[in-house]
């Protein structure tokens, strides 16, 4: 609840940029890496695939991204357009200036500090899970590899 109204306050302040908070730190991010394909936006940003496609698809009909073809063709990269460039310069000064004093005020700094200890540990709890899986998949592969090999190895020898 108390991150849904904070979400609410940034946003907020946020509209005379024409972006919402969750776009503001999309565009943010992208600006910083320059290109960024959506594996790379979802590990970056901790958002899952679902909420970032969608925010990605209403940001490029926004006409403030574009992707990026790639020559081979498998992954496309996001960069941002002139437009999205001034909807970032417009959107900064009111997250600097305006919208932290505003959910500091509204909020008070004991709420806002355990908001922020929650949303880090739930941070932390989701890279940690990214971590793990990553390590199964690791494991796993290496196993796969050697049954297929071993099931060639079977046909061959039975074929000689």
């Amino acid at each position: 609840m108390v991150s849904r109204a904070v979400t609410q306050l940034y946003d907020d302040v946020m509209r005379p940029s024409g972006l919402r908070v969750t776009q503001f730190s999309i565009l943010g991010t992208i600006a910083r890496m320059g290109e960024a394909n959506l594996r790379q936006l979802e590990d970056t940003l901790a958002i899952d695939q679902t909420t970032l496609t969608r925010s990605l698809n209403l940001l490029e009909r926004g006409g403030v991204i574009e992707r990026v073809p790639r020559p081979d063709g498998r992954i496309k990269a996001m960069r941002l357009t002139s437009k999205g460039r001034r909807a970032l310069e417009v959107a900064r000064p009111l997250w600097v200036a305006q919208a932290q004093a505003k959910v500091l005020r509204e909020l008070g700094t004991t709420a806002w500090t355990d908001t922020q200890r929650r949303r880090l540990t739930h941070l932390f709890q989701v890279a940690a899970k990214k971590q793990r899986l990553g390590r199964a998949r690791r494991r796993v592969q290496p196993l796969a590899r050697s049954r297929i090999e071993a099931r060639k190895l079977s046909r061959a020898v039975g074929r000689s």
